[in-house]
């Protein structure tokens, strides 16, 4: 069965780059199918809760990281909930032409990883 992957991003600043990745997953030998849950609209009452119950349901989160990733609150958010459930992660380098930078709530030793369909492919395989 494949990986389910959640995707947190920049809603405000890198869409594009959440939907370059989802249809990368759309690649015939995708070892991982994407859990598009990303929240777009208002939530009424605690968003961070119905966050919580959708990186709950997958088996990996994907941090897609652009120039103002350590800005963005929701991202910071999503990756604090993923490690409070434990649930493994990784950082892409979202942009090949410009600086892109960590989640405030990264570890000081998490990576950024070049995005790559074999780095991307490598990292969802390793996922225990």
């Amino acid at each position: 069965m494949p990986k389910r992957v959640f995707v947190s991003f920049d809603y405000d600043h890198d869409v594009s780059l959440k939907e370059l990745f989802v249809g990368q997953s759309r690649h015939p030998d995708t070892p991982f199918s994407i859990a598009d849950w990303s929240v777009k609209e208002h939530i009424y009452g605690d968003w961070k809760a119905h966050a919580r119950n959708k990186i709950r349901r997958v088996d990996v989160v994907a941090v897609i990281c652009g120039a103002y990733t350590h800005m963005a609150e929701g991202v910071a958010a999503e990756l604090l909930i993923a490690k409070q459930e434990y649930k493994p992660y990784f950082l892409l380098w979202g942009y090949s032409d410009r600086q892109c930078t960590k989640p405030s709530t990264a570890s000081p030793n998490d990576r950024i990883y070049r995005w790559t369909w074999d780095n991307v492919k490598a990292l969802i395989d390793g996922v225990r």
